[in-house]
């Protein structure tokens, strides 16, 4: 992963502000180890810091590309998964590449198309770009929000950055928390609203949604959303359509020029990532993929089954590794290594998180650092074929299916944060907003409603906790640099080969 940062100042010449801009993009070092670069002019300071994955070379950023007499210039954090596909389509429309990377096939597609190059992408990306000549900035987050933007407007200056302690180095921003963001760590926490950024003047560039900004102001749409629409395919034309798209999302994944690994638990996502990548390195590389897998010391005689996990997955891990032939570690983490690294992991994370779910992936992804730069998972599987033990209850409180007990939290709040922050009415608001989004369908039975509701929640408000979590991981000196590979075929909505239908 990378990391991006800037901001745009109509009323400023930003052209001496490199000791703020340098300050901002530090914070990103551990997203992006392997390089930063700046870009300076009277009105708009960018800031990018690389994790190399393609084009070593040719791949470096801000990048800028002229054509006739305006000049473009991209920071991007992402990957495209089309990248070829969108190339061709250039090359016949005259365009000429310097190096193979998809940041220059993302500039490229944004001076060919303008905002409607979104429609063409298919990959997980925030990106900004710059128009010199028209003074116009135009920034975009991916459909699902795999990468994270957060920007803050405030008295003239606008800024962006990929994670919130980018925005913080800023000297006009600082870090308040009103009631509200108050109500988001500890009535919602660890899901957040999507859009709040938690801190006073801080927002999120919601999944789906670009931004424009020029001296006319700042304008946001929703470039893409979920759409609900009767199924009329049989149950064999079913499997075959969710086999293809699985395995077409998983192959374009493991396009890199820096060493890859799957990460691997014996459930049935992992399982089937590791599969197909096996498959694919075997038949195009002639090679074996590298698996990890994680475990806790005396795991074995302490294991107690429950409702998300009925059985240990070293077992299944054993047997999947040998039945594919895999390069497989194993990682050993130890109580006392989790405790200390709940601090780091927060620090990382810019939030309040998910205690030793977070510090164990911080140390998973320090061990698999050593052997590979980019890993494929399964994470949010669950979400997209309804995995989960609330999909398949019948009664439980109408709130969001993963908060069930908010009752036993606030025991623990004083009377204080309690007035500050009325956690039941919050969380109820937020609940009855987020179905008030549902695309519903009118022929739906009850059942076939509610479950719409629960996929729709658990794709829009629990998913984007997980991918915060999971883009932040740890290299060997801070945060880690795997990237995030979904099965990404929603039940109840219908797809396409790029994803969802819109």
């Amino acid at each position: 992963m990378c990391g991006i940062a800037g901001w745009i100042d109509y009323s400023a010449n930003l052209k001496d502000a490199q000791p703020v801009l340098t300050g901002m993009v530090q914070t990103l070092t551990n997203r992006g180890p392997d390089a930063e670069g700046y870009y300076l002019s009277g009105h708009a300071a960018l800031g990018h810091r690389r994790l190399i994955v393609v084009d070593p070379s040719g791949g470096g950023q801000p990048m800028r590309w002229q054509r006739g007499d305006t000049t473009y210039i991209i920071v991007y954090n992402g990957e495209l998964y089309n990248t070829e596909d969108i190339r061709s389509e250039l090359l016949a429309k005259d365009h000429a590449f310097e190096g193979w990377s998809d940041t220059e096939v993302l500039l490229h597609a944004f001076a060919e198309w303008g905002e409607d190059c979104v429609d063409k992408l298919n990959g997980i990306f925030a990106f900004a770009v710059w128009d010199e000549k028209n003074e116009r900035l135009f920034m975009a987050r991916d459909r699902i929000g795999v990468k994270p933007l957060f920007f803050s407007d405030k008295g003239g200056m606008f800024g962006f950055a990929s994670e919130l302690k980018a925005l913080l180095a800023h000297p006009d921003i600082s870090p308040r928390v009103s009631g509200e963001g108050l109500a988001e760590i500890f009535a919602l926490g660890p899901a957040r609203t999507p859009g709040h950024g938690v801190f006073n003047d801080i927002s999120e560039l919601r999944p789906g949604w670009c931004l424009t900004l020029d001296r006319e102001g700042r304008r946001v749409r929703q470039y893409w959303s979920l759409v609900s629409h009767r199924h009329t395919d049989d149950f064999n034309t079913t499997t075959e359509q969710v086999r293809s798209l699985v395995f077409d999302a998983v192959k374009r994944q493991l396009v890199s020029d820096v060493p890859l690994c799957v990460l691997l638990s014996g459930g049935l996502d992992s399982s089937t990532i590791a599969a197909i990548a096996s498959k694919v390195y075997r038949e195009e590389r002639q090679e074996s993929i590298r698996t990890f897998s994680i475990d806790y010391i005396d795991n074995d005689k302490n294991f107690r089954a429950g409702e998300f996990q009925p059985n240990p997955d070293a077992p299944w891990v054993k047997l999947v590794s040998w039945h594919l032939n895999t390069e497989h570690r194993n990682f050993w983490v130890d109580t006392p290594d989790l405790v200390e690294s709940l601090f780091p992991a927060v620090l990382a994370r810019d939030l309040p998180g998910m205690a030793d779910i977070d510090s164990s992936l911080l140390l998973f992804s320090r061990f698999i650092k050593q052997f590979a730069t980019v890993g494929l998972s399964g994470e949010c599987a669950d979400e997209v074929f309804g995995g989960y033990p609330w999909f398949y209850r019948k009664a439980q409180k109408d709130t969001f299916p993963w908060s069930q007990r908010l009752d036993a939290r606030v025991k623990l709040f004083s009377p204080e944060l309690l007035d500050r922050i009325n956690p039941f009415d919050y969380v109820a608001d937020r609940y009855n907003e987020a179905l008030s989004e549902v695309p519903a369908f009118e022929e739906d039975t009850e059942e076939n409603a509610r479950m719409r509701k629960l996929f729709y929640l658990n794709l829009t408000r629990w998913m984007p906790t997980l991918l915060d979590r999971k883009v932040i991981k740890v290299n060997q000196k801070g945060v880690s640099n795997c990237c995030y590979a979904s099965l990404d075929t929603p039940s109840y909505f219908e797809i396409t080969s790029k994803g969802y239908k819109e």
